[in-house]
């Protein structure tokens, strides 16, 4: 399990994401909360996340990595609007994560293709698996 810095900072990383348009629609704190939920992240922590930034970590295994770009996906669809400048940042931070640039394009261009923008899981998985062998 990742220790508490790692969730703060993943957490802290999609709260920065979500804010990429400079506002946090109440959808998107509702996703955040939930998250925060599952990270064992309790509510005074994820507040103070909201106002100030943790420590960036990046995860430390693949698995947690595209966990995380995936998490970062779904939030960004969260609202039905998804710009550029989203598109880009999400793009970016996969390349910071060390993904690999194809892999992260191929997910960002095929999105549309699901309601919602809501790839699945297991799509996700073969793309990335198929980009590293």
């Amino acid at each position: 399990m990742n220790s508490l810095k790692e969730k703060l900072s993943i957490l802290s990383e999609m709260i920065s994401f979500a804010k990429v348009d400079n506002t946090l629609k109440q959808s998107e704190y509702d996703f955040l909360f939930n998250v925060a939920q599952q990270l064992e992240i309790g509510k005074k922590d994820f507040d103070s996340l909201l106002k100030s930034k943790s420590e960036h970590v990046i995860p430390k295994s693949q698995a947690d990595r595209l966990v995380q770009f995936h998490r970062l996906l779904l939030l960004m669809n969260i609202d039905r609007q998804t710009d550029l400048t989203e598109i880009s940042k999400l793009h970016n931070i996969g390349l910071g994560m060390g993904l690999p640039p194809s892999a992260i394009e191929q997910v960002l261009s095929i999105m549309h293709k699901y309601p919602n923008g809501l790839v699945p899981p297991k799509v996700i998985i073969n793309i990335f698996k198929a980009h590293y062998n």
